[in-house]
């Protein structure tokens, strides 16, 4: 793995995690919590376009944005279901 594509990865996961933040819950998780949610997002989303056969017609870096923050958006949804992460709130 190059230098360049680890950057790429770092910046898509970045990007993605911080757009899935402000669908979800209306903001972000800081730096890191935004970059790992896209990373992890990335692979969830690239799993799921190729099961479904889905493929986008944009560019690679776009559709890229576009596969981790499905996947990002699945993975933060699945985590507030589960244990209110995040919600906005503190239980009492």
């Amino acid at each position: 793995m190059s230098g360049e594509h680890l950057i790429i990865i770092i910046v898509v996961g970045i990007v993605a995690g911080w757009l899935a933040g402000l669908i979800v819950a209306g903001g972000g998780l800081g730096l890191i919590g935004d970059l790992v949610v896209g990373i992890v997002g990335a692979f969830i989303g690239n799993y799921l376009f190729t099961y479904f056969h889905w493929h986008l017609g944009t560019g690679p870096i776009v559709s890229a944005i576009i596969e981790a923050t499905v996947g990002a958006v699945i993975l933060l949804f699945l985590l507030r279901l589960v244990g209110g992460f995040g919600g906005g709130y503190y239980r009492r």
